[in-house]
């Protein structure tokens, strides 16, 4: 699917993966990062969401956390991050960025808050309760600070993906504010949720959640009860296009993840300001029954998409005409991905060691693939920064 508006936006970036492939420098099952893109795509965004007065954040879970992207990102001026769990704290603490954002999606762990609060100091902190807003006052109390705790909320009609229920409800909220304010180590900043956006696919347009009403209605609450400077974060399916509805629905906040390398929903069928900024790439391993078998362990077919037609750019040589592309299957979800299999029938069939390249609203996080980041491709000057486990950590390869 994403694997179309590479082909047309970004040909350049295939043709740098494949050749870097063939020269031996980047390993099958790679997450691969055009970090002069993802710089400029940062750029756009930064710039958008000043010019409306939000506060950005980058979400580095879709690319792995990879260093090299997030220094390319602090270069195109978004100097912090939110951190989906505490793996992604480390790793962007660890890169140079500053963690803007903790606990939204996953909660801190119990024995992590003392350190989160004295090494990390992001500056607003979600809790979904009183247990969790305990703990992080007490480790920012710890560490000599007074930390920002952001009211994760809920109302009737609201959407969460399942498995991301929790937090406050929203007609309690001035209430809940109050007794944040009374930790000692901290105090009520501000609320959020997720999703606020989200894609309809019927529609294809991205589409407001109840969820945003929400935000805004509470927010007109606590107004009412004296509390106008609040911070009201609404991540959720962010593109540089989008954020003006989010700024018009009160938010001061926005998370661009997979805005930031083009490869939201919306990049699949609008032409958007972000260029798309990765790719993954694999090879051929072996045939067998008419199929190439490709090396797996980074394969993520999201399931916001319906079924569809999976295909891959099958070379020997850096290319991106249509006649390389090939059908694949890919191993269900309840499989591990330790192959896919691509058509090998007809004309030019596929060989061992042949380069497969593949489009994906990527989620490298919870894969087992490297990621690679790429400078130089704007300039026809292709060098390979990083390569990296999906912890932002230096991998050992080849060994």
């Amino acid at each position: 699917m994403f694997l179309d508006v590479l082909r047309r936006r970004n040909p350049r970036f295939i043709e740098a993966a494949q050749a870097l492939h063939r020269e031996g420098r980047i390993p099958a099952n790679a997450y691969v990062i055009d970090l002069d893109a993802i710089e400029g795509n940062a750029r756009i965004l930064k710039d958008e969401a000043t010019r409306l007065g939000l506060k950005t954040f980058a979400m580095t879970k879709q690319f792995g956390r990879s260093r090299s992207a997030c220094r390319a990102i602090m270069r195109g001026g978004i100097d912090s991050a939110v951190a989906v769990d505490m793996a992604c704290a480390k790793a962007t603490h660890r890169a140079g960025m500053k963690v803007g954002h903790l606990g939204h999606l996953q909660q801190v762990a119990r024995a992590e808050a003392d350190g989160a609060a004295s090494v990390l100091k992001p500056d607003y902190w979600t809790v979904f309760n009183e247990t969790k807003a305990q703990e992080a006052a007490a480790g920012a109390k710890a560490a000599g600070r007074v930390q920002n705790l952001l009211a994760r909320i809920h109302a009737e009609g609201d959407t969460f993906y399942r498995g991301h229920e929790g937090g406050f409800a929203a007609a309690d909220i001035v209430t809940v504010a109050n007794w944040l304010d009374s930790l000692d180590g901290g105090r009520f900043a501000g609320i959020t949720t997720f999703p606020a956006l989200l894609f309809d696919h019927q529609a294809r347009k991205v589409l407001p959640t109840p969820n945003l009403a929400t935000l805004t209605k509470t927010a007109e609450a606590l107004a009412k009860a004296g509390r106008s400077d609040i911070e009201i974060n609404a991540p959720g399916t962010t593109s540089s296009v989008l954020l003006a509805a989010l700024a018009e629905a009160g938010a001061t906040q926005c998370e661009p993840g997979n805005g930031l390398h083009g490869t939201t929903a919306l990049h699949v069928v609008e032409d958007l300001p972000e260029l798309p900024a990765m790719l993954y790439l694999t090879e051929v391993s072996h045939l067998s029954g008419g199929k190439a078998y490709c090396f797996g362990g980074g394969f993520y077919i999201d399931p916001i998409f319906p079924d569809y037609d999976v295909k891959a750019i099958v070379s020997a040589e850096p290319t991106v005409a249509a006649s390389a592309l090939r059908s694949v299957e890919v191993p269900p979800p309840s499989a591990i991905d330790y192959y896919a299999m691509i058509d090998a029938t007809g004309p030019a069939a596929p060989r061992p060691g042949d380069t497969a390249i593949f489009g994906f609203r990527g989620q490298a996080f919870v894969t087992r693939a490297y990621v690679v980041g790429v400078s130089g491709i704007s300039a026809d000057a292709p060098k390979v920064e990083t390569i990296e486990n999906t912890a932002g950590e230096t991998a050992a390869w080849p060994v």
